[in-house]
């Protein structure tokens, strides 16, 4: 016995995309993290590391090229 699965084709909606709306906050907070990094860095890379790889994460996780800063 042959199991058969049916599938109801669905056309998908074509949702308009919404203008971004730039906001010098995300992008100031964006070069602060970068800025503590590369002082961080430069200070004293060895006893910095562990400060180092948590900002690292948090921008990682934080802002991708996907995101978008929130509208007040």
């Amino acid at each position: 016995m042959k199991a058969r699965v049916f599938t109801i084709p669905v056309r998908p909606t074509a949702r308009p995309r919404k203008e971004r709306h730039s906001d010098p906050r995300y992008v100031e907070g964006q070069r602060l993290l970068v800025e503590a990094m590369r002082y961080l860095a430069k200070d004293n890379p060895r006893a910095n590391r562990p400060a180092i790889e948590l900002l690292s994460e948090h921008f990682r996780t934080r802002f991708r090229m996907s995101d978008k800063p929130l509208q007040s």
